[in-house]
């Protein structure tokens, strides 16, 4: 991910809700305020609801981005802007946007089908059963860890780093960093491997070791596959998504400050 320069001068607006009761009667008021244009003829999408809002319209536009401007009408929001009425248009001119580059997840399943799915968080692997997964990873092309017996794992971007990640104790990246997290899902050998911190331009390939006896799923987002034998992900350097922020509220100083959190 990294910062751009130009902020949104445009006025044509799209509104979306979560659906939330707190969210729809934000959305009527916004759109009696300022009108609401189509999606697709928007200039900029404001999104009204939490994060899980803002990674649905992101996977939503992902084909034919949009700035977006979340505000927040959910609970944690740490992906959204402070909820305000008045000077909507004002905010988004002075916006700061941001890009992130989403990872593409390519799994394959024990029956051969193969199926890519883009994440903007991170591409996770967990156990479908009582057993622990079984798992051998490789990075572009050479096997670096031989067997790993956990409840799985994941590849986080840095905009991610901060959601399931960083509950499994994995590392928080800084904005702008051109690095994905490797992080384990409570690991039971080897017992000291915390994971490891990748370049961007690296490929991670997860093999699934006894898939019949310990199937795994792979999630790339909220997207899921059943018992996968294979999953590749690497970060799609050809998407570029665009969140804007209020200056002196910016995801990269969010970030900065969930690192001093206790």
């Amino acid at each position: 991910m990294s910062v751009v320069t130009p902020a949104v001068r445009t006025q044509t607006i799209a509104f979306l809700s979560s659906g939330a009761k707190e969210a729809n009667e934000a959305l009527e008021r916004l759109k009696a305020l300022y009108g609401d244009s189509p999606l697709d003829e928007a200039d900029v999408i404001v999104a009204l609801g939490g994060d899980g809002l803002m990674l649905q319209t992101l996977h939503k536009t992902i084909k034919s981005p949009k700035p977006i401007f979340g505000m927040n009408r959910g609970s944690v929001g740490f992906l959204m802007n402070d909820y305000w009425e008045v000077g909507l248009r004002e905010r988004l001119r002075a916006a700061l946007p941001a890009i992130i580059h989403p990872l593409i997840m390519r799994a394959r399943d024990v029956h051969g089908a193969e199926t890519t799915a883009r994440a903007i968080n991170e591409v996770s692997m967990l156990r479908q059963t009582y057993q622990a997964a079984k798992l051998r990873i490789e990075i572009d092309g050479k096997t670096q860890l031989d067997e790993l017996i956990a409840d799985g794992i994941l590849v986080a971007t840095p905009a991610g780093s901060t959601a399931y990640n960083l509950s499994a104790n994995g590392p928080i990246m800084p904005l702008g960093v051109p690095l994905m997290a490797l992080t384990p899902l409570s690991p039971f050998r080897p017992r000291r491997w915390r994971g490891a911190l990748l370049r961007d331009s690296q490929r991670v390939t997860i093999e699934v070791m006894e898939a019949d006896k310990r199937p795994v799923a792979a999630a790339a987002d909220h997207f899921e596959i059943r018992r996968v034998v294979e999953v590749d992900v690497a970060m799609d350097k050809a998407t570029s998504l665009i969140l804007l922020h209020d200056p002196g509220h910016s995801l990269d100083e969010r970030i900065l400050g969930e690192q001093f959190r206790y």
